[in-house]
Parts: structure tokens; C-alpha cells; sequence
């Protein structure tokens, strides 16, 4: 099977190397583009700064995550629906077809009630822009469960137009990847290929070394026709250096691409 599928690599898997490492890298190792996390780091917060890496290393901006983790509930603003339009209005400027997101915090009350509507909002505005809300996981305070997410850390439990699958918190939920992607259908729109291995672990380990069906996934995705994109989001902050960061890098890449040229059938 022809290859058509993108994969990109979220700048976040370089840290705590800085963004620009991620179009680096990107480069070096030949992803087709990167996924350009807005985080704590600078360039990432700034589109003209994030446009001129990708003109420098000749990489594209294939999707936006919008900051909507603890440690970025006040970049560009504390409030959460400015976060948003601004993930959406960057994507627009840099020309990325796709905005991760998030659901809601527990505590984002106002946030939580209007977000569908305000996704809805962005849909008709900028209608070249797919939104896609990413699966989250529980959290394990000893023997409970906590779940710091509105309506569900599961997104398929309330219903929206598009997601975004990631493979590390389908292990750190207990969920089935599988079964989760069945019930996205036609909204599953990109993938975070990572891989993990136990309940309570967010480990985002490189695809191939942990316990999920990443393999699997791809296979069939690739077999149906499946056009959207896929994103290594792994961590390789124990690396402990650039070497052993790209190999890493390197070895996620070849993996999601021998995986969506298997001949694995649904």
C-alpha cells in the first residue's frame, strides 16, 4: 500500500530540549512535519517565530495542540476559551489543517458547559480546521479514582465531531485503543502513536515497547483508507542525550511507517 498518511513529530518529544530542536530533528530524521506543542518554551507561544523555523528547516506545521495542560493554564491567557481561539487562529496563520485539544478541566465549570457550543463557534468560522479532542485518563489518588475531566477523561462519551487518539493514555485509562477507535469512527481524525504498558502510567514510551496494539491500529487505519494524520508523541527525557534522542525518534518513525504499509487487515 502506497504510504499517503503524515507523521509528524510533536515538538514535546524532544524536551527539555527547546521547540526548535523538534523542527531540527524533524528534518533530520525526514518526518513530514511537526506537531508544534504550545508550551511553556517561547517559540512555541509565538506563530511568526514557529512559521520562521518551519521556512529555516524546511518543515511543515501539520497541527497545533492547543495549551491546555496544568503547566500551561496561563500561557497567552488564564482564560481557557482565549487558549482555544488562539490555537485555532495560530493554525489558521501557519496553515495546520489540525488543533488538538483537551476536554475540559473538572474545575472550568463555564468552560465545561459551553464547550461544545464553542467548538461548534470555531467549526463554522474557520471551517478548513478540524478540532480534534483528545481521549485523557483518570487519575489514582491510592486505591480511588479521580477523574479531573468534564464531562469524561473519554471523549466518545459525550460525542464530538472529531478526535485525536492517543495510544499512551488509552494505557494509562485501562481502555481498549481498538474498541475507543471503533467508537470514534469516521471523527477519528489523528493519532499521538506512543506506547504504554500499565492503569496510572502516562508513560509515552516509543511505539513497539509497551502493551498497545499500536501496530494493529495502523494496520487496519491504512488497510480502510483512513486519511487523516498521526503524530509520534513520545518522551525521551531519560535519553540523556542527542544521539540516543534521535535514535529514538528514528526508531517511532520507521515503526509508524513499516506499520501503515503492513498488510494487517481489520
Amino acid at each position: 500500500m502506497t504510504q499517503s498518511v503524515p507523521v509528524l513529530l510533536s515538538t514535546t518529544s524532544v524536551y527539555p530540549e527547546p521547540t526548535a530542536v523538534g523542527f531540527e530533528l524533524a528534518a533530520e530524521l525526514g518526518y513530514d512535519g511537526v506537531e508544534l506543542m504550545v508550551f511553556t518554551d517561547r517559540i512555541s507561544q509565538d506563530p511568526s517565530a514557529a512559521a520562521g523555523l518551519s521556512r529555516h528547516y524546511g518543515v511543515k506545521i501539520g497541527a497545533i495542540h492547543a495549551p491546555c495542560l496544568l503547566v500551561t493554564q496561563r500561557v497567552w491567557s488564564s482564560d481557557p476559551w482565549t487558549r482555544l481561539r488562539r490555537s485555532v487562529q495560530a493554525a489558521e496563520y501557519l496553515g495546520s489543517p489540525t488543533v488538538v485539544i483537551h476536554p475540559p478541566f473538572s474545575w472550568q465549570r463555564d468552560y465545561a458547559r459551553k464547550f461544545s457550543s464553542v467548538l461548534e463557534s470555531l467549526k463554522a468560522r474557520y471551517p478548513d480546521i478540524t478540532i480534534a479532542v483528545e481521549n485523557m485518563f483518570p487519575l489514582k489518588l491510592g486505591n480511588r479514582k479521580l477523574v479531573p475531566y468534564s464531562p469524561h477523561w473519554d471523549p466518545t462519551r459525550h460525542g464530538y465531531d472529531a478526535y485525536t487518539l492517543d495510544l499512551s493514555h488509552c494505557a494509562a485509562s485501562g481502555a481498549d485503543a481498538l474498541a475507543m477507535a471503533e467508537r470514534m469512527g469516521d471523527g477519528l481524525r489523528h493519532i499521538h502513536l506512543c506506547d504504554g504498558t500499565a492503569p496510572g502510567s502516562d508513560a509515552h514510551m516509543v511505539p513497539g515497547r509497551g502493551t498497545q496494539p499500536c501496530a494493529e491500529l495502523l494496520g487496519k487505519l491504512a488497510a480502510s483508507g483512513w486519511d487523516g494524520s498521526i503524530t509520534v508523541e513520545v518522551s525521551t527525557r531519560k535519553s540523556g542525550n542527542r544521539t540516543r534522542r534521535a535514535a529514538d525518534l528514528a526508531e517511532s518513525l520507521k515503526f509508524a511507517r513499516d506499520s501503515l504499509d503492513s498488510d494487517i487487515q481489520a
